[in-house]
């Protein structure tokens, strides 16, 4: 067997090497090649796509291998595909379609595969698997606020066409989502999820409520903090004992904590967090991007309201935001783990672009990824 090195030269390895006979060999060439690692995902890992223990090896240009060990714990048939990191960069086929998945009986020799291409910035997406996108109401009463607000669902592609239940999430500033003509550009949420259903995950209901326009920053706030008294707290109230019983009773939801998400970004952010912090019973997932935690410096976190160890939270943060940005995220997370209120670190997951800028272009590409490690991520 030939395999090549990192200097483009090639090393022979004998088919008989008692490395190669204890275990599964999988050696990958790409015609696409830059800075990013390159993971196999499949049957055996439940198709995470960040799994560090299957990130495969560059030896050289567009070239990769993975040895899976000589006691590794094989499905009867091993199904798997190759990804940059989530399924917006997966492989796909020399004409931009999606490849069907690979799939070996072998438990050991060798398995050469090629990729032709990988998906970028979740293009091409098919509109038959967008979501369906539902005006809930142009004028939902917020009986807590005295005000009404515009509400959107986000739905399966599918949902007619299937009884199936679907966990929710409850996002903020539904103005950025997917409004392709938002004034700063938008998460376009609707055409990741197509990409996620296209690879059969990422079927869930997404509430999105728009801002307040010019109280947005009131309605966020919470309590009394550097921006002043905030009206967080109804807000709170609002989205929990409101809205959600709402969708509970009109959408086929999952109703249970732990299929049940809130999340946003910037001020959005702040207030998913003491959603979460105020009704751990009722947010088993936090969804938390570049949160504006400088309005509350010294944020208690209150242990009583701890669950075991079963809350989840998806933390990003970009280093080119603010001088502060990464250091308060950082210790955010260490204040949720000393207090008690997660028990274990894994349920966190810190995502640091040192590159990435307080805009939607980064939250949009981190979406994805959050949604996959909160609801179908099962580590």
């Amino acid at each position: 067997m030939q395999v090549m090195n990192t200097d483009n030269t090639t090393f022979t390895q004998e088919l008989d090497n008692p490395i190669i006979n204890t275990g599964l060999y999988i050696i990958l060439t790409t015609d696409e090649d830059d800075s990013r690692p390159v993971y196999i995902s499949g049957n055996f890992n439940n198709w995470r796509t960040q799994d560090k223990e299957f990130m495969m090896e560059k030896i050289g240009v567009g070239q990769y291998h993975y040895k899976f060990t000589h006691d590794f714990d094989y499905p009867v048939e091993l199904l798997y595909k190759f990804t940059k990191g989530d399924w917006s960069e997966v492989e796909i086929d020399s004409h931009g379609n999606r490849t069907e998945n690979r799939t070996t009986t072998n438990h050991t020799g060798v398995q050469k595969e090629h990729v032709a291409r990988w998906r970028k910035n979740w293009l091409p997406f098919k509109q038959s698997f967008l979501p369906q996108i539902q005006l809930i109401s142009d004028e939902f009463e917020i009986p807590q606020l005295n005000k009404t607000r515009k509400i959107w669902a986000l739905l399966p592609h599918d949902y007619d066409n299937s009884s199936e239940s679907y966990p929710v999430m409850y996002l903020q500033d539904a103005q950025n989502l997917f409004n392709e003509s938002a004034e700063f550009g938008n998460w376009e949420i609707d055409k990741k999820l197509a990409v996620m259903s296209e690879y059969k995950i990422g079927k869930i209901i997404i509430i999105a409520i728009e801002h307040a326009e010019e109280d947005r920053v009131k309605e966020y706030n919470v309590g009394k903090t550097v921006l002043g008294k905030g009206q967080g707290k109804k807000y709170i109230r609002f989205v929990t004992d409101t809205l959600k019983p709402y969708v509970d009773r009109n959408f086929r939801t999952k109703k249970e904590r732990e299929f049940t998400g809130i999340g946003g970004s910037s001020m959005g952010g702040l207030i998913s967090i003491f959603s979460g912090l105020r009704n751990p019973e009722v947010y088993g997932k936090l969804m938390i991007f570049s949160p504006s935690l400088w309005v509350v410096p010294e944020l208690k976190i209150n242990p009583k309201k701890a669950f075991s160890a079963d809350t989840k939270v998806y933390l990003y943060a970009g280093g080119d935001e603010s001088e502060t940005m990464i250091e308060h995220v950082k210790k955010f997370e260490n204040d949720l783990i000393s207090s008690d209120f997660i028990k274990d670190k894994s349920k966190i997951n810190l995502s640091i672009n040192i590159q990435g800028k307080h805009s939607e272009t980064y939250w949009s590409d981190e979406f994805p990824k959050a949604i996959e490690w909160l609801f179908f991520n099962s580590k």
